[in-house]
């Protein structure tokens, strides 16, 4: 009954995504996500903080991300090299294997995450209920801090784009930014 419930919501995320082309095949996402293994860990749990922890993210949103890295919309000259020949089929596969797997917390500096505690609610209403991710909006529960950190500091910038994202991490300090991701890490 927990397979049927979570398989329907692999589907419903990446219908709601507009990128749904078949089933998706978790099997096969296993099969071709050995590639991913050297830098984003086993089951897609990230034990270096340069790389982002897929296991437990949304579908939709690693569909998403694969997708605008393959198309160049997203910029990273190894995530655009190893989606450059992915099918559609192929990412929806992936993104249903790394959403199947149990994310493992990064955790987060206590004093800090503290500190991030009150500002975290800004977040919940894309992210949803304990930043746990909605439909294309990700996961950062559990992230690593420092790699939610370049993330924000890249919207701040503008070297990464999302209207939303940027007009967001434009209001917070590097204080701000440091606390609230260390709170993001310490939720599971």
């Amino acid at each position: 009954m927990k397979f049927i419930k979570l398989y329907q919501m692999l589907l419903l995320g990446l219908c709601f995504s507009g990128v749904a082309n078949a089933t998706p095949d978790i099997a096969a996402g296993k099969e071709r996500a050995g590639m991913c293994f050297n830098c984003h860990g086993a089951e897609g749990n990230s034990k270096n903080s340069n790389f982002p922890i897929l296991a437990g993210q949304k579908p939709a949103y690693l569909a998403n991300q694969l997708r605008a890295f393959r198309d160049g919309k997203r910029e990273n000259g190894m995530m655009q090299n190893m989606a450059k020949n992915l099918s559609d089929q192929e990412i929806n596969d992936l993104a249903a294997y790394f959403a199947a797997q149990k994310n493992n917390s990064a955790g987060g500096d206590s004093e800090l995450a503290a500190k991030g505690k009150s500002k975290a609610p800004m977040c919940f209403g894309c992210h949803g209920d304990k930043a746990k991710g909605m439909g294309v909006t990700p996961r950062l529960a559990g992230q690593h801090p420092a790699y939610l950190q370049r993330q924000l500091l890249a919207f701040k910038d503008g070297t990464r784009k999302n209207g939303p994202m940027s007009g967001i991490a434009k209001m917070l300090s590097e204080q701000e930014i440091k606390s609230v991701t260390e709170y993001m890490g310490s939720l599971k």
